[in-house]
């Protein structure tokens, strides 16, 4: 097995991105690593002699975060990104996963990978982080602003297959995010996604209000891009705003740096729940060929996470698997 990984993308490119590599390939000796980047900054950034399981694909552009997406895949097809999408199109790698450019990655999977025959629109799909440690996958988050119903049922499907194959879970339960329980509640999308995922044969446990995700009422959260991705960032933003807050009321005088002492432990663990460095990547789901896109902050820990996801996602064999479900007769 063979994954690609792009060392130049991410806030803290390429020396974390490198140094996860290669904790990666030391946790996991049956595969193989390719650091896609420029060479010489590569070798600059190793604490250590490569293991003999990570090799180097040279690329000598960088897509910045501040690039257009379709603009730059086109125009720099040299770059770290392109180079290793072209790995996964052309059967040299087995996955991929990027820290750099989100809009980019969704380009370069559906301009350079392909999609999945059948598939309308692929699916941006991160495991969101919950109270009880388990995380829920929602899509998509952002790779479509808009879909219709038959793509919020293709999502489901999508959703539903991952969490089976990557996940381990059995009947893995889907919800329609909305804004109400009832089921004639939304806009005419949702009302008539609600209709064909009710008939669908998945586990299909109605709607869902975005003020429940914290508690994980679903393991598929299915949306469109638009909704998805304001929920998502309404979410980061009230987390980092609560535990500001709480650091400051900590600090306010004696008695309550007294209680920060006694409440810290507790408070570590809550944050390490709630960090999406904990939970590896987000795959783009309906793309010809494992795409997944790590948090552009993404620290070593954080690299290490998705290779072990990129490698239990091609173990599980998830992209055959949609492929079939979705062609089937």
């Amino acid at each position: 097995m063979r994954i690609a990984i792009d060392a130049m993308g991410g806030d803290y490119a390429p020396k974390e991105i490198v140094a996860g590599a290669i904790a990666a390939a030391k946790e996991h000796g049956d595969i193989q690593i390719l650091l896609v980047g420029h060479e010489e900054q590569i070798k600059a950034n190793l604490a250590e002699a490569l293991p003999g399981n990570v090799s180097i694909v040279h690329a000598a552009e960088v897509i910045e975060s501040e690039d257009e997406p379709v603009r730059a895949v086109r125009r720099k097809k040299d770059s770290s990104m392109v180079v290793a999408g072209r790995l996964v199109k052309d059967k040299q790698a087995d996955a991929m996963l990027s820290a750099g450019n989100t809009g980019a990655l969704m380009t370069t999977g559906l301009l350079i990978v392909g999609r999945i025959p059948g598939i309308e629109r692929p699916a941006l799909a991160p495991l969101l982080p919950s109270l009880d440690g388990t995380g829920m996958l929602a899509l998509d988050l952002g790779a479509n602003m808009d879909a219709t119903p038959e793509q919020l049922l293709q999502y489901a499907v999508m959703g539903s297959i991952y969490r089976e194959r990557v996940q381990g879970m059995k009947a893995p339960r889907i919800a329609l995010l909305n804004v109400g329980t009832e089921e004639m509640k939304g806009n005419e999308a949702t009302k008539a996604a609600y209709e064909l995922l009710k008939g669908s044969g998945l586990n299909f446990i109605g709607n869902v209000e975005s003020k429940h995700v914290l508690e994980r009422p679903c393991d598929v959260l299915v949306c469109d891009g638009f909704s998805g991705n304001i929920m998502l960032k309404s979410y980061e933003g009230a987390a980092s705003v609560i535990f500001n807050e709480v650091k400051k009321a900590f600090k306010l005088n004696i008695l309550t740096k007294l209680a920060a002492a006694i409440m810290l432990p507790h408070l570590k663990g809550l944050k390490k729940t709630l960090d999406p460095n904990e939970f590896g990547g987000a795959p783009l789901l309906g793309i010809n060929g494992l795409v997944l896109k790590i948090h552009g902050s993404s620290d070593a820990r954080a690299v290490q996470a998705a290779v072990k996801q990129a490698k239990t996602a091609v173990s599980g064999k998830l992209i055959e698997s949609i492929t079939a479900e979705i062609n089937k007769e």
